[in-house]
């Protein structure tokens, strides 16, 4: 049982995911700095984002901004369905968590409807955020959903557990007052933001070549404060003197409906 959890563990375990890929250059996508992992402008990703938001907010009806979880909870089961649909109408495709195709890699992202065009925003890679400098390990421990940012910036997307309590508690530590800045549906098997299933894209290797790769972005303080609430990430520490990072996925090439997303990653060359 143990070497079953480990054939799906190690497709996401940064340790080994590093060794394997030194070994075939193809699985890496070199860089000398942060500034040069951008496949598209900042702005693209932001101009996406809040294309999206806008339409999911509209889908909602009117509700407050700030009216989360507690309520969608309540609501009928096929909401997910209408998010989708919102997803489809506003980006052109729909990406949802199912069984991968890769023998024991567990769950993959899928394109299920529609059509993905290079240089398209199609996930986010949800999590509490760590600065180099915070503590992560007891929350990193057997935790495959840890995702290490060029310059040092964790990212726990891990749905369960101690990772799935802290990113609950600073989500509620962040509220202003009737708005929420983060999502805490991506915790639960119906994401209200229906991009925030990053973390479970699998990585590329020589059969299944990358057709997608991991860009940062750094939410600017111009984002709309309503809209925040659609973000799958947080802070950890209330003191952060930086922008929220987040972490999307960006297409390497066109993307039909019925293919699996595979990333690959970047190594800095100095």
């Amino acid at each position: 049982m143990y070497f079953e959890k480990w054939r799906s563990y190690r497709h996401r375990f940064v340790p080994w995911v590093v060794f394997n890929l030194s070994k075939n250059e193809k699985t890496l996508r070199q860089v000398t700095d942060r500034t040069e992992d951008k496949v598209i402008p900042d702005e693209q990703v932001s101009q996406t984002l809040l294309r999206l938001f806008r339409a999911l907010l509209r889908s909602r009806g009117g509700l407050l901004p700030g009216v989360h979880t507690n309520f969608l909870s309540r609501l009928p089961r096929h909401q997910d369905q209408i998010e989708r649909d919102v997803l489809f109408q506003s980006l052109g495709f729909c990406v949802e968590r199912r069984p991968s195709s890769l023998p024991f890699a567990g769950t993959g992202v899928f394109v299920t409807r529609g059509f993905v065009p290079e240089g398209a925003t199609v996930a986010m890679y949800p999590g509490t955020v760590y600065q180099p400098y915070e503590p992560i390990l007891l929350q990193s421990i057997r935790n495959p959903f840890v995702f290490r940012c060029i310059d040092g910036v964790l990212v726990d997307g891990n749905d369960k557990g101690i990772s799935r309590m802290v990113f609950r508690s600073c989500s509620g530590r962040d509220r202003m007052g009737p708005y929420l800045t983060s999502d805490t549906s991506w915790l639960t098997d119906s994401p209200q933001n229906p991009l925030a299933v990053g973390q479970y894209v699998n990585n590329c290797s020589n059969e299944r070549p990358a057709n997608v790769c991991y860009q940062e972005y750094d939410v600017p303080d111009s984002f709309p404060i309503e809209l925040r609430q659609y973000l799958p990430n947080v802070n950890y520490s209330p003191c952060t003197q930086r922008p929220l990072r987040c972490v999307v996925l960006v297409s390497l090439r066109d993307i039909r409906a019925g293919e699996e997303l595979f990333s690959n990653y970047y190594t800095i060359v100095r």
